[in-house]
């Protein structure tokens, strides 16, 4: 079903784009006025842009449904840990043992710096 409202989203978003490239400006329409042989086209002087206009409203409303429906879709998935469940981390385990009174840090420091300082 997923993949059904993704094909319906895709094809609409591109009809969309094509139908928006294929009208024509609000200026455009003067020409028509004064005569320019337009009302013996398919659609008459002025259907084909009721028709474009119309089209393109209907198809945009199948695209804002479909990507609701995918909205919907996706926010309801429960088997996954999302995005980035399948990676791995790769930062290092951090131990979370708590230091006994007995060993001191300093101690273990001043240990490390005379080994350090023995030439080899």
């Amino acid at each position: 079903m997923e993949t059904f409202i993704w094909v319906v989203n895709i094809g609409s978003a591109v009809s969309v784009i094509v139908l928006v490239l294929l009208q024509q400006g609000k200026g455009a329409d003067m020409g028509a006025a004064f005569g320019s042989g337009a009302s013996g086209s398919l659609f008459g002087s002025s259907g084909s842009a009721n028709f474009l206009s119309r089209t393109t409203a209907i198809l945009a409303a199948v695209f804002f449904m479909s990507t609701l429906g995918l909205t919907y879709i996706s926010g309801n998935k429960t088997e996954g840990k999302g995005v980035m469940g399948s990676i791995e981390s790769s930062q290092p385990s951090v131990s979370k043992e708590i230091p006994s009174a007995t060993s001191s840090p300093i101690s273990k420091d001043k240990e490390a710096s005379k080994a350090e300082e023995i030439p080899k």
